[in-house]
């Protein structure tokens, strides 16, 4: 092997280093890679920026407007509303979740309809009796295994079909996994019914650890003849107060928010500081305040000026790994951070001392207009607790047939996956179901990026004779089939929970088809246990969007998903590993 493989070799040790550590954002590590590999010519430029030119790629940005389409009518809700019900038992009530959530998202990209459900549990829950945590994690399992369902149940999988197909001439149809991703489901759907009662206790929700405002804020206010009217807040010493420090002014029934430390003061002002509550002794010794004598807490009251805002914190938000203070969280969001939850409990204390992990659920006075800033935004996975665009209910119907043609028409091979994609994204716009401001939106920049980059990668690990080199050293281990078979599973499912799925795809399916072509094995099933083992993203709540959406709202640790995770992992892994061999034949026919 020349050196352009050993370069690819160590190029793609550093990319998988950097995304373990994840201090950078996935798109800027791949497409890194992307440029060193057309700067050091190792790929001419055609070849690095191949991957954007992928009828896979093209096909998932075709496949978000769909499924924008379909969320913005309220599709979703009008699907699993008729069929939630009130389930007698809470096995009865995961089943009816479970179910549609599986069948929706064999169609549909599972994050916007774990969004758009997230809130629908937590209410129906509470109504049925039942802890939103016993509900919420099953409903992001059951995205990640209705993904499987078809070739466009999923980013991963069109994008392995995409590569595959320009690497061998050969494609999968669209219902081509069907039987598989209907076993894998219904073990997986078995296993959740069964051992989720033991392995997943109830915890307490971010939204029931923000429940009354008094826990964490403090209010006072500014006597009418005392030395601080007219002064500044900062004269007046309410800044940089340590423990807790100033919110929100009331005044007159107008709220003044992030307050400017030159605001002045005024007889009757109405002062809400959050942090430590027990620093209200530090408050009290201030000449010029006195307790508050409002009958309800400023913040429980509706204001237009002021929203309370749930967010949970993504991975790649920037202020991850530092304080609240040294963020400057109120400058950088024009909002102000009133309590952070982590795995259900509400942390007490110096809230600017508090160190912001992925995961995080926060609660946030912002201005109205910050979900709106926020949907352009990655900072943050989900956003909730104000009034979003109001679905278009009456299109909803309309919206499902034009998925359900979309998907007749690839399914009968009158289309290409790609063109009938174009087909629904058009039919999307024409029928207004989604807005063109809407479709722009449901693109996914940062994915689509990550995708079409991470294609050079796989070029590259083929073209140089590195991926055939790594295929042999797998051979010398294993040389049987349904080991090797294993193998992929186990190695992509174990790359996809510590990076990105569809990077740990392109990257193994290079490898996967030399060992493939060195062996004699016929190729299909082992791209199909890639497919799989990339989608298998239970054991960490960073391993896929929809674990982490779901981790703040349902008050769930790091240790809840890898006692149900792994498990079901295995359970979903032996299924693929088991029935692949009656679907397709392991070894290639001579």
């Amino acid at each position: 092997m020349e050196w352009q493989g050993w370069f690819s070799l160590g190029l793609t040790a550093i990319t998988l280093a950097l995304l373990v550590w994840g201090r950078l954002a996935t798109e800027i590590v791949l497409c890194g890679a992307m440029a060193i590999l057309s700067l050091s010519g190792v790929l001419a430029t055609e070849q690095a920026l191949a991957g954007f030119a992928n009828p896979g790629l093209v096909t998932v940005a075709l496949m978000f407007v769909v499924a924008s389409g379909i969320q913005s009518t309220g599709g979703v809700d009008l699907l699993v509303s008729r069929v939630l019900g009130l389930p007698r038992s809470l096995a009865g009530a995961r089943l009816r979740l479970v179910l549609p959530v599986i069948a929706c998202s064999g169609f549909l990209n599972n994050t916007p309809i774990v969004a758009a459900l997230i809130p629908a549990v937590h209410s129906w829950a509470r109504r049925i009796g039942h802890s939103p945590s016993a509900l919420l994690l099953p409903l992001s399992y059951a995205a990640i295994l209705g993904g499987t369902l078809t070739m466009i149940g999923t980013s991963t999988n069109l994008v392995i079909n995409g590569l595959y197909s320009q690497m061998t001439g050969d494609s999968f149809s669209l219902f081509a996994i069907t039987p598989l991703g209907l076993a894998v489901a219904l073990a997986g759907t078995c296993f959740m019914l069964l051992a989720f009662p033991s392995l997943l206790p109830p915890r307490r929700s971010a939204e029931e650890a923000f429940a009354d405002p008094r826990e964490y804020t403090v209010e006072v206010a500014v006597a009418s003849d005392g030395p601080l009217v007219g002064r500044s807040i900062a004269a007046a010493g309410l800044r940089h107060l340590g423990s807790i420090y100033l919110v929100e002014i009331e005044r007159d029934g107008q709220v003044l928010g992030a307050v400017a430390p030159q605001e002045q003061l005024r007889g009757g002002d109405r002062l809400v500081f959050a942090g430590d509550t027990d620093a209200i002794v530090n408050l009290q010794r201030i000449n010029g305040l006195v307790p508050s004598t409002g009958e309800a807490p400023a913040l429980g009251r509706a204001n237009p000026e002021r929203c309370l805002v749930e967010v949970v914190v993504s991975p790649h938000c920037e202020c991850i790994g530092q304080t609240i203070r040294n963020s400057r969280f109120r400058e950088r969001y024009e909002a102000v951070v009133l309590a952070v939850a982590r795995g259900g409990e509400r942390i007490p204390g110096n809230l600017g001392s508090i160190e912001l992990h992925a995961a995080d659920t926060l609660l946030l006075e912002a201005r109205p207009n910050f979900v709106r800033r926020q949907a352009q935004a990655r900072d943050f996975l989900l956003v909730s607790g104000i009034a979003a665009e109001r679905p278009r209910h009456d299109r909803a119907l309309l919206a499902w047939l034009i998925l359900l043609a979309v998907v007749t028409s690839a399914a009968l091979g009158l289309l290409s996956m790609l063109n009938a994609a174009f087909l629904g994204a058009g039919l999307m716009l024409l029928s207004r179901s989604c807005t063109p401001t809407q479709a722009l939106r449901s693109l996914d920049l940062p994915v689509l990026l990550s995708i079409g980059a991470s294609f050079a990668l796989g070029a590259a690990l083929e073209q140089t004779g590195a991926a055939t080199l790594l295929a042999g050293q797998v051979l010398q281990a294993t040389a049987n089939p349904l080991a090797m078979l294993a193998l992929t599973y186990l190695t992509t499912s174990i790359l996809t929970e510590i990076i990105t799925n569809n990077a740990a795809a392109v990257i193994m399916l290079p490898i996967v088809l030399a060992g493939c072509h060195s062996a004699g094995f016929n190729p299909e099933p082992f791209v199909v246990a890639l497919m799989f083992g990339a989608s298998a993203s239970f054991a960490t709540p960073i391993g896929y969007q929809t674990n982490l959406m779901v981790a703040g709202p349902g008050g769930y640790r790091f240790g809840d998903f890898l006692r149900a995770g792994i498990p079901l992992n295995l359970v979903c892994g032996a299924v693929t590993v088991a029935v692949i061999p009656y679907i397709w034949p392991l070894r290639a026919a001579l």
